[in-house]
């Protein structure tokens, strides 16, 4: 019925557009059922077990690097983390060409097939390189290898994200899309924790090639998950939705910087510099690069935090093998202590999110992300600082070395003819064989070298007097051992050993070999008198010549004296074990899993929410770039070798995060944010696979050691 006050004409063109809209509404409601009902796509798997295979590969091998590095190459620690940190610069630096790669010439999925299979030589090669009967030169393969490798990571890492969201149509896949998001961080995470578990245990537990461990089998197995991943990747082919390659931005963003940095003669005055590209790229981009950069100014302090951050694997590494991981049942492996920082950050994004956070809003406090980036960096600093203290209490166990114009030297007695000696011009002091030991570990070395010449008298009936002559040189130390076969001398070790496992010498009276079995392990080793060998295990261990058993702990260097004739012995502590334990390391790991949540996952959701959106995968890779600045830092401070003391190293970095700070809060009072008042659906791919995969913590720096 007609209101009185409308034509009838009128109403029937209502009545009409409104049954026309109906079926208009009808249409869209049956499309969008279609939509809706669209099967999850079945390739993304093949991704997402590539990826498990391919983070397993990369942290597997990264664990156990700085070991290998000055275990099996001998590099020095200073040196290690040199090259250590050179690699992972190399990491994120390759993203940015990969990526060009990709959205120039090869698109994604090529440039995922053939990275990979770059990365896959360079893990088979690493391995090779590590069997020593190969002979193969190890530093210089090693090196190549470490260079295949991250040419094959840093291509990977800006495509893979990205080719599994081209998966998925949207927006009407939305939700499978962040399933698939959750399901690609979980295999990621599960790669890493797993592989940084095992791995450690491949290079430890494990015998070949006549060595107490395994460094091939420990490479070999992350060589062999990369070439499965290879595998995996290729078989889902026939269902991969593949786009061809469209150019790619930040190639645009530095042509047209460039641009404008080398035309300020032939312009005339402009507003802003970079105005005098607009002609040839157009204001659209012009404008987004104005809006980048003030963004990117943020970014200026954070490759410190990142000086600080990678050094888990290094520093940190270096400085669990000093200490006693042994917890009763089990005995942690210095290398191990990398997975608490991924188990940390699983625990921590949600404890943050929906506990910490909130709890601070309340109070009115770090409501910006760049107060919480500024607290996250002081977090960074304390657990340096923390770093520091824990390393100061290790040096003052450390072992006392020889120092310039100095040596040590030490004198075992395996006879029964308590020996006690003397030397010419008394180079040493007079000394008697307690127990048959003694030691002088303050000799002065005046001129580099000197000659000791030892005269050993016995009171014992039938021990004749013996003779020996021993060059000692500065800044080393030197042992001497009597036996019923005369006297013998070799070049001490007096240091930790490099994985932080006991160190025993053997000195049989009769130069009889002895056989160590440990008593609970299934491990057995027969060692030759004299040499000093590394125990795989700590714990006791029964001598076989004595039917006894002796205590060996982490961190300690050992000689076992034994008299075959009356079946007696004594071990002598020539370095003190272990005695400051692992765990006090949580406390470090905590604080800059902390730093982390708020510094680095803060700092890219600021990046991405004040970016333009087509420059968001521009602010991905300049991220990316950050972290390969901060490994740059450490390996030019490193290889200025500042300081002996690895305490006073972490208090060098810890004052440089916190001038760095400074910095940091100068440049963000004086940033003005950016408010998004567009929330509408990106209709870009990319872009919002981008947004999604930094909303999720993807692509993420903070993250990326799960990535």
């Amino acid at each position: 019925m007609a209101r009185a006050d409308q034509p009838a004409g009128e109403e029937e063109l209502r009545r009409t557009s409104r049954n026309e809209g109906a079926k208009e509404d009808d249409s869209l409601r049956d499309e969008e059922s279609t939509l809706e009902k669209l099967p999850y796509p079945k390739s993304v798997f093949f991704i997402v077990s590539n990826e498990f295979c391919e983070r397993f590969s990369y942290y597997g091998m990264r664990t156990i690097l700085t070991l290998y590095l000055t275990e099996m190459l001998k590099y020095t620690e200073a040196s290690a983390k040199v090259l250590y940190h050179t690699f992972t610069m190399f990491v994120y630096f390759f993203p940015i060409l990969g990526a060009i790669v990709s959205d120039s010439w090869l698109g994604k999925f090529r440039t995922i097939l053939y990275v990979s299979m770059v990365y896959a030589v360079g893990s088979i090669l690493l391995a090779l390189t590590a069997v020593d009967p190969l002979q193969i030169p190890q530093k210089e393969f090693t090196i190549v290898a470490l260079l295949l490798i991250a040419v094959g990571t840093g291509g990977i890492k800006p495509c893979v994200t990205a080719f599994g969201g081209d998966q998925f149509v949207l927006p009407q896949q939305e939700l499978q899309l962040a399933m698939f998001f959750s399901l690609f961080y979980f295999a990621i995470n599960a790669g890493s924790l797993l592989s940084t578990f095992i791995t450690p245990i491949l290079r430890n537990d494990v015998e070949c090639f006549g060595s107490n461990s395994c460094y091939p089998l420990a490479f070999a197995v992350p060589g062999v998950l990369m070439v499965i991943s290879i595998a995996i990747f290729a078989l889902g082919r026939p269902m991969y939705k593949i786009k061809q390659p469209k150019g790619n931005v930040f190639v645009n963003v530095v042509s047209c910087i460039w641009h404008a940095a080398t035309h300020r003669k032939s312009s005339g005055p402009v507003d802003h510099w970079l105005d005098r590209a607009e002609p040839k790229f157009g204001a659209k981009l012009v404008g987004d690069i104005k809006a980048l950069l003030k963004v990117l100014v943020i970014y200026i302090p954070i490759p410190i935090f990142w000086a600080l951050y990678d050094q888990q694997g290094s520093g940190w590494t270096f400085q669990a093998v000093r200490m006693d991981g042994n917890i009763g049942f089990y005995t942690i492996l210095p290398d191990q202590m990398q997975v608490v920082n991924p188990l940390l950050i699983l625990a921590f994004i949600p404890l943050f999110s929906y506990g910490v956070y909130p709890l601070l809003g309340k109070c009115n406090l770090l409501t910006t992300p760049l107060q919480r980036m500024v607290c996250g960096g002081f977090l960074a600093a304390a657990a340096f600082a923390v770093s520091a203290f824990v390393a100061m209490a290790l040096e003052a166990k450390y072992p006392v070395l020889p120092e310039a114009g100095q040596a040590q030297v030490r004198v075992y007695d395996t006879t029964n003819c308590s020996y006690s000696f003397t030397t010419i011009n008394n180079t040493i002091s007079n000394g008697t064989l307690t127990n048959g030991y003694y030691e002088n570990k303050y000799i002065d070395v005046p001129a580099g070298q000197l000659n000791v010449s030892f005269t050993f008298t016995s009171t014992v009936f039938n021990c004749s007097e013996r003779n020996w002559e021993l060059e000692v040189d500065e800044e080393k130390a030197y042992g001497v051992y009597l036996t019923d076969l005369g006297v013998f001398s070799y070049e001490d070790k007096v240091e930790k050993s490099s994985d932080g496992y006991p160190l025993v010498r053997t000195l049989v009276s009769d130069n009889s070999s002895v056989k160590y079995s440990h008593s609970e392990k299934s491990y057995a080793l027969t060692v030759a008198v004299g040499s000093l060998v590394s125990l795989e295990y700590v714990g006791s261990y029964n001598i076989d010549l004595l039917n006894k058993s002796a205590e060996f702990k982490l961190g300690g260097t050992y000689t076992v004296l034994i008299n075959a004739d009356d079946l007696t012995y004594r071990v002598v502590t020539v370095t003190n074990p272990n005695s400051v334990h692992m765990l006090w390391l949580l406390i470090q790991y905590v604080i800059i899993t902390a730093a982390e949540i708020m510094f680095s996952i803060t700092g890219l959701e600021f990046a991405y929410s004040q970016a333009p959106i087509s420059m968001k995968s521009v602010v991905q890779g300049c991220w990316l770039l950050t972290t390969a600045v901060g490994n740059l830092i450490i390996v030019v401070i490193e290889s200025m070798e500042l300081f002996e003391k690895q305490s006073n190293d972490f208090f060098l970095y810890t004052a440089i995060m916190v001038v760095d700070l400074f910095f940091f809060m100068w440049l963000a009072t004086r940033y003005e944010y950016v408010i998004d008042e567009d929330s509408s659906f990106v209709e870009d791919t990319e872009l919002a696979i981008e947004s999604k995969a930094a909303s999720n913590g993807l692509d993420n720096p903070g993250f990326d050691k799960n990535i």
